[in-house]
């Protein structure tokens, strides 16, 4: 089992949720945390609902970085609109996100090691950053060899999830980034709450 592979199922683990719906996750067997007093129930804190939402978010997008996730809620803040709204959607135009819907990868953190090997392009250029963020009519494809290859066929064959309806596949390997969603759109096997993560970051 990789690194990531290890993080991720702590993840699952820790939250006890399995945050990516997957049949393999371990918190279908134990669903209490990892550790001696992991069985033992405790009543959260306001604090404390505040910090597993924003954990709980951060995980499903593949843990990424607190640098980068409170940039993320940094720019949502400033834009108009409902912050919380306005982060969800800035997660969903991560690329490592739009080439995790597309399903050519089993998980977000494949997704991310597919893009920093430079296997898929965005309008024709190739992108190697993961975090990279989509525009409304942007193309996305899978390049060249790895077209073939194994593990992304097995993914898109896959029955365990769907394509989003904001994301339209224009051939199994090939989509358009049709619009920018609400929280409501986006498929989350578990509940995400991104107000609680704007009441975190507000205190």
């Amino acid at each position: 089992m990789t690194k990531r592979q290890e993080s991720k199922y702590k993840i699952n683990r820790r939250l006890g949720e399995n945050l990516w719906g997957r049949a393999k996750s371990p918190i279908n067997k134990r669903e209490y945390p990892p550790g001696q007093h992991g069985q033992k129930r405790k009543k959260p804190t306001d604090y404390g609902v505040q910090l597993m939402a924003k954990q709980r978010l951060k995980g499903y997008y593949g843990n990424i970085t607190e640098k980068q996730f409170r940039r993320a809620y940094a720019e949502a803040n400033r834009r108009r609109g409902d912050t919380s709204e306005n982060l969800i959607g800035l997660l969903e135009r991560r690329l490592d996100a739009v080439v995790y819907r597309m399903k050519v990868v089993a998980t977000v953190f494949a997704a991310r090691q597919f893009i920093n090997h430079g296997h898929i392009s965005v309008n024709g250029r190739r992108v190697t950053v993961p975090s990279y963020q989509v525009k409304v009519g942007d193309v996305i494809e899978v390049r060249g060899k790895a077209k073939d290859y194994p593990f992304v066929l097995e993914a898109i064959a896959s029955g365990e999830r769907d394509v989003p309806d904001y994301i339209t596949m224009d051939s199994p390997m090939k989509a358009t980034f049709a619009r920018v969603p609400l929280l409501a759109d986006v498929p989350y096997p578990v509940k995400m709450e991104p107000n609680m993560v704007v009441e975190y970051y507000s205190r």
